[in-house]
């Protein structure tokens, strides 16, 4: 397995977090459900630094075929850092989630996920 890290700092840029998270609610996180090999997709955003990324797990390498990185274009620019790295190790801990599609602040105006039975928002 492989991890792929990009964060940009949004200083000096038009975008800001608020913005970037409209541009996921507008269908950006949906484009990476059917991407072959990808195990799991994290976008992150760092309030007090002003600075935006995202996390993508792969179950090998990456395919050379990708949705357009949206963020990039938004940016004007690519990621100010990426890092890539080969998965040492795993483990899922215990948890009350049925699933990991649809959390975060992107989604708490949407309802909740279908079979979810745990107690947390979508927050």
């Amino acid at each position: 397995m492989r991890v792929d890290i990009a964060w940009w700092d949004l200083d000096g840029t038009p975008q800001t977090i608020e913005s970037l998270r409209e541009h996921l609610r507008d269908g950006a996180v949906a484009e990476w459900s059917d991407v072959p090999g990808l195990r799991l997709k994290l976008w992150m955003a760092d309030q007090q630094h002003n600075r935006w990324g995202a996390v993508m797990l792969w179950e090998t390498d990456r395919p050379t075929e990708l949705p357009p990185n949206r963020a990039s274009q938004l940016i004007g620019r690519p990621p100010t850092h990426r890092s890539r790295f080969e998965v040492e190790a795993t483990v899922e801990g215990a948890h009350l989630l049925a699933r990991l599609d649809g959390l975060g602040p992107v989604f708490t105006a949407t309802a909740p996920i279908p079979g979810d039975k745990s107690p947390c928002t979508n927050t």
